[in-house]
């Protein structure tokens, strides 16, 4: 067991960017945050003596997307600083990008091939990161974007939650919207979606996207820089098998895709998977379109299908593991070879 430690060392090592996040998740307690995406760490009270008083600066603190982000910026100047020569990019996006702590996800699997600098949060929706507050300098990707001039290529990660994530205004999950009753035919992937309300969200998403990339284009000094954008994969409803092994801190097992299924009366393991196949496929057939489209030239399609494809490479409905992760860096590492070179 780790060696008990005072509150104001747990802060001096949260902070410091060079802490594995390993060390920090063993002297820390997850607790949910505003979403099962955005989970808080507390420090674990058997492992950091507090006080009374800080204890409730403690619950005030929400230590977790906020923190995770300053801790790759500052690292991000260090590094800098230190005059490592590697290619900068920005990203922007959801947990596939950002999973504070917990997952070392897509971009912390970059990180020792590029300079990234990451304004992604865990729980983060599309509406938010296009249309969100906007200051002097525009939203929050093209304010960033203007500032890393010498940036490659920007990476853009903002549909899970419209698709088989988590309502950020109900906490439900999105599936329940989009799926119909079991109608007796396990065969029948197309009859169990409301393909009206499928096609009502991926035009959100078309849109959403297309805005974000006219915004980007006109910015004289960024008309040419690479846009990467990306699917997902194909996830694994829980329970998957007998021995499904994921039992994640952060959420239920089933929080996302199981508990959805199980109340449609949709209990065929190959059906359940199927309908999530289409989801992605579907999702992937849009992104295609603007990626290939010639109004939208220099975006890249980065294709994540199959590149997590047993349920070990899962850590929960919806997130891989750290080493399923690393899978589907290896799919952007292959595209920015190309377009960078």
């Amino acid at each position: 067991m780790p060696e008990k430690i005072g509150y104001d060392d747990y802060l001096k090592m949260v902070r410091d960017p060079d802490t594995p996040d390993e060390e920090i998740a063993a002297y820390s307690v997850v607790v949910r945050g505003e979403s099962a995406f955005a989970p808080e760490l507390r420090p674990n009270p058997e492992l950091v003596t507090l006080t009374e008083d800080e204890k409730e600066l403690e619950s005030a603190m929400q230590i977790g997307n906020g923190l995770a982000r300053f801790r790759r910026q500052l690292k991000f100047k260090r590094r800098q600083r230190a005059g490592e020569d590697l290619p900068i990019l920005v990203s922007e996006g959801d947990s596939w990008f950002q999973f504070p702590v917990l997952i070392k996800e897509t971009i912390d699997q970059l990180g020792d091939n590029y300079l990234i600098w990451s304004i992604g949060a865990a729980g983060d929706t599309l509406q938010n990161m296009v249309h969100g507050p906007v200051h002097r300098g525009g939203t929050e990707y093209l304010r960033n974007l203007k500032a890393q001039d010498r940036a490659r290529a920007f990476l853009f990660s903002a549909a899970g939650n419209d698709i088989i994530g988590e309502d950020p205004e109900t906490g439900d999950p999105v599936l329940s919207q989009i799926l119909k009753p079991f109608n007796g035919n396990a065969g029948d992937v197309v009859g169990h979606i409301d393909l009206a309300v499928l096609g009502e969200k991926l035009a959100f998403l078309k849109n959403g996207y297309e805005q974000v990339i006219r915004t980007i284009r006109a910015e004289p000094t960024l008309v040419d820089l690479p846009i990467l954008v990306h699917g997902y994969d194909y996830a694994f409803p829980y329970p998957w098998g007998d021995r499904d092994p994921r039992d994640p801190l952060h959420a239920e097992q089933n929080a996302w895709l199981g508990a959805p299924l199980d109340q449609r009366g949709i209990l065929d393991q190959g059906l359940r998977h199927n309908l999530i196949k289409f989801l992605i496929d579907a999702l992937y057939d849009m992104l295609g379109g603007i990626a290939g489209s010639a109004e939208h030239r220099g975006v890249h399609l980065v294709d994540c299908r199959g590149a997590l494809p047993d349920v070990a490479d899962w850590a929960d409905e919806i997130h891989g593991t750290s080493a399923g992760f690393a899978k589907v860096a290896d799919r952007f590492r292959a595209t920015l070879a190309n377009v960078l070179a």
